[in-house]
């Protein structure tokens, strides 16, 4: 599952370099030292690599952003964080701004509700990448019926499963996950990969490293 849409393993954490923190907390993110292998079997501790790529990343100062740079940048982390293409995003935040409430809870909401965000947030996929191949792949049953567009909009009571004799490797996966459920979102007791959406989530239960209302204000310059 190495390899999805949005490239290689270190194009996924571009940004993350950039900014100097894995948006997602990942460990094996190059932004954090962990134990490699060496040529010679043993093992090492790798240098993080919390600066911009390139030839001259780790020597290049890290410029002070002007106020359109810190809202286009927010807006990055948030389409990178969901794994989302740049039309998507502005697709998501247009039809947010329709009807009443809050743009930015709306937006947060809509975005986590999009079945590859709770396959990734229920523990079914490890990362967001995988729940979008997991996904694609016709792993996922919605209410028991195959549902392979990551972009499918969940609802309060809708059941997520995996059918383990058809997905053996994927069951087992979510079985071992040790992801700490957020409280809109149930796991079966005796069902590792089934996991019932409860409710809308609130904007304060939507943990994602992004200033929501910098996102909005980017879009109303647009």
């Amino acid at each position: 599952m190495a390899n999805t849409k949005s490239g290689t393993h270190g194009a996924k954490h571009t940004l993350c370099r950039r900014i100097g923190f894995c948006l997602w907390g990942m460990p094996n993110c190059p932004t954090n030292s962990r134990v490699i292998k060496t040529r010679e079997g043993g093992d090492a501790t790798s240098t993080p690599k919390a600066y911009p790529a390139g030839q001259h990343g780790p020597t290049k100062r890290r410029v002070k952003l002007s106020t359109y740079g810190q809202l286009l940048l927010e807006k990055q982390k948030l389409k990178t964080f969901y794994d989302l293409s740049e039309h998507q995003l502005t697709f998501i935040y247009h039809n947010s701004k329709r009807g009443i409430g809050n743009t930015g809870d709306k937006l947060l909401a809509n975005l986590e509700m999009r079945l590859v965000s709770i396959v990734y947030r229920s523990g079914l996929a490890p990362t967001i990448f995988a729940a979008r191949q997991v996904v694609s792949h016709r792993h996922i049953l919605v209410n028991g019926r195959v549902c392979d567009r990551a972009s499918y909009r969940l609802k309060a009571g809708d059941v997520l499963t995996i059918n383990e004799q058809h997905s053996p490797m994927i069951a087992k996966i979510a079985k071992e996950s040790t992801v700490t459920l957020p409280p809109y979102l149930e796991k079966d007791a005796n069902d590792k990969c089934k996991v019932t959406v409860t409710r809308e989530p609130l904007p304060e239960e939507i943990h994602v490293d992004v200033s929501i209302i910098k996102v909005i204000e980017y879009y109303n310059l647009h």
